[in-house]
């Protein structure tokens, strides 16, 4: 396996997953393969009851790709405790991924601050809120960073690592430490910024997606046909400054000196907050047909979810391109 977790001679690392929600239980199965003791809390007594069943079911469905080496195993190190003192007992790292609101924030980083050995990391799943939003008034306010995933991290990798002013180097160290220990890549963001990268990069698509749509250019499904067919491939393992690189033979300058007077009439025809009134997103959604049931939205996420398994299985195998 590609994860750098512990050695056979090792103790076991402990890890505790504050909520065990979708993003939660992933977290548990990033942890768990890599070889750590999972603590598993959620404030939902029916969440907690369910959640070793399918973070175990998670783990099965990836032993087919090869992405854990035994998923029993891993599974057994996966502990569903009664309170969130139990779940950060010995924890030298902590993920929260509770709901997405300033107050749940605050409460649940103070409990956690008061509750967490000294010297454990304190990281949040949130993707919308900063930092120095929720731990401003904490005594450890310089061991919380956001660790923010994307949807499912056991399968999609990257993680934004973005401190507060306060967060201290140590614990961005340690914190990427940590997720290059469990086999995720992360990304250093340098300051607090609104929706960090990963989100204003995918609202710079949709919003240009939603207008295209709305203006009549394009269907939504010929939209989607374009990323997923066409620039989703090269991004599936190239970012845009890579991609550029190669699109003009002098690499990015030439790219930048070839296309910047297309660019420049672009920017004058940027689309507008518009974009998002309800009578204008409203068009794109009507195009695209009828609002899929639960139970389809469910299936499709495990048809999602195993194609992820594939290609990050293809991936971990590909050489890189000087080695090729």
């Amino acid at each position: 396996m590609a994860y750098k977790g512990i050695g056979m001679d090792q103790q076991a690392d402990i890890v505790g997953i504050v909520g065990a929600g979708l993003i939660g239980r992933s977290w548990a199965n990033v942890f768990a393969r890599a070889g750590w003791r999972v603590q598993v809390w959620d404030p939902s007594e029916p969440q907690r009851a369910a959640a070793h069943a399918q973070i175990a079911q998670s783990l099965h469905d990836l032993q087919a790709h090869g992405l854990v080496d035994d998923s029993a195993a891993a599974a057994q190190r996966v502990q569903v405790v009664a309170t969130l003192a139990d779940a950060v007992r010995g924890a030298r790292y902590v993920q929260e991924s509770g709901p997405e609101t300033l107050e749940v924030k605050l409460a649940t980083f103070a409990a956690l601050d008061a509750a967490a050995p000294a010297g454990c990391v304190l990281a949040s799943s949130t993707s919308a809120i900063v930092a120095s939003q929720f731990t401003a008034d904490l005594a450890g306010r310089d061991r919380c960073i956001v660790a923010h995933p994307v949807n499912p991290p056991h399968l999609v990798p990257v993680v934004e690592l973005c401190g507060a002013p306060w967060t201290s180097a140590d614990t961005k160290a340690r914190a990427d430490a940590v997720m290059r220990a469990v086999g995720q890549v992360p990304i250093d963001v340098k300051r607090e910024i609104d929706g960090f990268v990963l989100n204003r990069l995918q609202v710079a698509l949709l919003t240009e997606a939603f207008r295209l749509v709305q203006e009549g250019v394009v269907s939504p499904k010929d939209l989607d046909h374009t990323i997923a067919d066409g620039l989703g491939l090269r991004w599936a393992f190239m970012g845009p400054f890579e991609t550029i690189e190669l699109n003009a033979p002098g690499g990015i300058a030439d790219y930048c000196q070839r296309y910047t007077p297309w660019f420049r009439r672009y920017m004058a025809d940027l689309p507008t907050a518009r974009v998002w009134d309800d009578d204008q997103w409203q068009k794109a959604a009507d195009a695209w047909g009828p609002a899929p049931e639960p139970a389809d939205v469910a299936r499709k996420s495990l048809w999602r979810n195993d194609r992820l398994a594939a290609l990050a299985a293809h991936k971990r195998g590909r050489k890189p391109w000087q080695d090729s």
